[in-house]
Formats: C-alpha cells, structure tokens, sequence
C-alpha cells in the first residue's frame, strides 16, 4: 500500500526538493519535538543564530531560526517551536531559505522543477530573482558546545548495565581481528559481543582465545538483517550496539555511547562514522545535535525499543537502507536520537566481503550497468515513507550522478561529468530506474517483513 506523506506544516517547504528523504519532512506528532522556540532561548544561545527579519512574518524569522538551532546542536526539548497554520512560508520566503543555507544552484534547480510542474512562472521568477542579495549563510562557524558533557557523572555507567555488542560479518577475518582487539581495550568491561559469521568457509579457530564474553553463530545463510534480527532476540544486554566489521574505534566507544544516552536522556545514540573512502565527512559530525540518520555500524539503542519498533524489515535482505527504514520507524514513534562525535569509528569500507559481496556499493549504485537503479529497497522506503513525488526527486538529484564509480563520489567535478553522461546514457539510465520502480512496486504490494522482539 502506498503512503502519500504530508509535509508537516511548520517547516520551509523546499527542503523536500533538497532532500526528499530527510525524515523530519514527514508529517508526525513529534516533529515539533526537535526545533526549539526562538524566544524561550538563553541569550548565549541566541548570539549563535543569525536572527533574520526579513521574512514575511516574526513567526516564519523564528523557524528559520529554529531551523538554525538544530543544525548548530542546540537540543532543549521543552522549547519547542511553534507556527500558525495561516501563517506558512510564502514561496518568496522559501527561496531566500534556500538561497541562505545551500549553493546558490539549488535555487535554480528548485526554479526548473516548479516551473516544470506547472507553477505560476512569474511568481516563481519573481520570488527567485528576490533572493539576488542574500548571502548564504555558514551555519558550523559557530556551533552549540555543550560543556557539561565531560563532567557528566553518568548514573547509568555507574550502574553498569550490559551491553550486547552485534557484529555480523562475512569473509572478513582480517579487518575482524581488528574489531575484536579494539573491543578487548574498551574501558567498560561489561558488555557481551554476538558474532553472526556468514563466511565460507567458516573459519571457527580464530574465535579462539579472545578475552571477550564472546558469542558466535555459524549462519548458512548469507543475509545481514537476518543475523542482526536473530543477534538481536539472542542478545541479554539492555542496550543493543550495532556495529561492522570492517571499523576501527577508540577504548572509550561503549562508554560514551552510554553516556551520550544518559546526558541527553535519549533511547538511540548515533555515534559518527568517519568514511575513508566515498562521501566527504560532514561537519555536524563534530559536534552533538539530533541524529537525522540510523547507521547500524555504529549505534547504541536501548533494547526496549524494539518492543515499539519491531526488528529490521528484512523486505532490504541484500539491498540497501535497512536501517533508514528502521530509523524511519523510529522517528515516528517519537524516539530521541542523538548525534554522538564521541562515539567515532574510522569506516574502512573495504571492497571485498560484507554486504558489498551480496549487493551494492551504495544505494544508488549497483554493480552491473544494466541492474536496477537505485537499488529497489530505496525505492520502496522512498514511496512508503515519503511518497511518490519524493522518490521522483530522490531519483532526480541521485540517479545522474550515480554513474560515476563509488570511489570519486567526493569529486563535485567528477559527479558532474557522471551527470553529463547520464544524458548520453538516458535511455538506460530510464531502463534501469523502470526497473527498479517495477521491484519497489512489487514490494510495496507484498508488505512489510518485520519480525517482533
């Protein structure tokens, strides 16, 4: 069944055009839960927003400024912001949005496809051409540091909760011995660690005299959600901490992922992964501020959780986006999630075994030429969650560049000639995504496949 998502009212509607998939375009009860009141902010808060007004109304100044204070970290929950349904953005209030805080680009790309789809050209023009003067703004000059956090004395370190540490892997024993001498050196001693090995062959001498309460299963079948899944029921902890194989992390990773849950008294801490190869590291991951993403490399999340959420939904057996879904699930449900730079691991994204072996190097990049493009499971998130036009923007922005291999995706030059031949590709490049459109239908009319815990 399709799922047609509304825009939840209080935020700048061209942000879908941007990124259609960011999960806090959805339409929720809890949505207001992560923008704050301008006007309830201390003034040492406040001297971090660039306060604008010169919006059509103090009511659309004072989300743009809540839209500020969540890209800058600043998270007080009992602040919420605020808007009157007969108060929305204008469309000229959109494009200066736009026009402050992305390349100047997407104001000319947002301007194409509102035309294109139809749009009152001159008011478009018209709002566009208003934007002329405003300077984009840098929101990460000066962000939110919360200097309380490193004398936190966390009751629940104090307590000492077990963790149960999930790993599965696949023909990876040399990047898996790494993991495992990286866990021996944690300064938080009480945790268990689940290994779900899918390797063939199965090498079952080298789990041999690790000083980890280790746990290892021989899994036949070669399916990553499987294993969580079935790590996940196995699992004694009360905190649940996802990891890969394939990661490098620093003695005081479990410890601060407790922390970081306890401080900001949140049910998912989503430690940073700092990618050696691919997209280029973002900059919020400096600093602490609600998480837009779940990435089952490197996140701690209470087990109680599931109880609301369900396990993975294994309909992304051997595609991508798994844990999108999953994190999709639990925004919804009004779960906290918080961005943790103390809790960094060093992704070496290696190119043999893992997921990679089965699948994909991303999402919008399968292996053979003629596969479907994005892989299917985007699609069918994209369509579920967020809806038809959602996913036509997603393919839009995404698909183009996509040509390009994997390892140039960093290269804003390299992507744009991948966009060049994307046009001299077309008639494939529309093969591909009818393809991939064809398996998300399909898996959209079979449903959900979500194990309870």
């Amino acid at each position: 069944m399709f799922v047609t998502s509304n825009y939840f009212k209080m935020f700048f509607e061209f942000v879908k055009y941007i990124s259609p998939t960011w999960y806090f375009n959805v339409n929720t009860e809890n949505a207001y839960l992560y923008f704050v009141n301008y006007s309830t902010l201390s003034d040492q808060d406040k001297a971090l927003i660039e306060y604008d007004s010169l919006y059509s109304s103090a009511s659309i100044s004072n989300v743009d400024a809540a839209y500020q204070a969540f890209q800058k970290g600043i998270i007080k929950s009992d602040q919420r912001a605020t808007i009157s349904e007969e108060m929305l953005p204008t469309i000229a209030d959109n494009y200066r949005f736009v026009k402050k805080y992305f390349h100047p680009f997407w104001v000319v790309y947002i301007l194409m496809i509102r035309i294109l789809g139809f749009k009152n050209p001159f008011v478009e023009i018209y709002a566009a051409i208003k934007t002329y003067n405003v300077s984009r703004v840098n929101l990460f000059q000066n962000v939110y540091i919360n200097q309380d956090y490193d004398n936190f004395n966390s009751k629940i370190i104090n307590t000492h909760p077990k963790v149960s540490v999930i790993i599965p892997t696949l023909n990876r024993y040399k990047y898996l011995k790494d993991v495992l001498t990286d866990l021996e050196n944690q300064s938080y001693k009480n945790f268990e660690v689940i290994v779900y090995d899918q390797s063939t062959p199965y090498d079952q001498e080298f789990y041999i005299g690790w000083k980890l309460d280790l746990k290892v299963v021989n899994q036949q079948e070669k399916a990553l959600w499987l294993a969580r899944n079935s790590a996940i029921q196995q699992s004694t902890g009360d905190y649940i901490l996802l990891y890969d194989d394939d990661s490098l992390v620093g003695p005081d990773w479990i410890e601060n992922h407790l922390k970081c849950l306890d401080f900001f008294n949140a049910d998912i801490s989503s430690g940073v992964s700092l990618s050696v190869v691919g997209a280029k590291i973002p900059n919020h991951y400096r600093f602490f501020r609600w998480s837009d993403q779940v990435d089952t490399g490197n996140v701690m999340i209470k087990k109680e959780v599931f109880l609301t959420t369900g396990l993975f939904d294994r309909q992304f057996e051997k595609q991508r986006q798994g844990d999108g879904e999953w994190g999709m699930r639990a925004y919804l449900a009004g779960f906290k999630n918080i961005s943790n730079p103390y809790s960094k691991r060093v992704h070496l994204k290696v190119s043999d075994g893992g997921l990679r072996e089965m699948g994909s190097w991303d999402a919008f990049r399968p292996k053979k030429l003629l596969a479907p493009r994005p892989v299917p499971s985007v699609l069918y998130m994209t369509r579920k969650y967020f809806g038809t036009k959602a996913a036509l923007y997603s393919i839009l922005l995404n698909v183009p560049p996509s040509i390009i291999p994997y390892k140039y995706k960093r290269n804003k030059y390299i992507a744009l000639f991948g966009i060049l031949i994307s046009i001299f590709l077309f008639p494939i490049v529309i093969y591909t995504v009818l393809k991939s459109w064809n398996y998300s239908s399909k898996m959209l009319k079979e449903g959900a496949k979500i194990p309870a815990l």
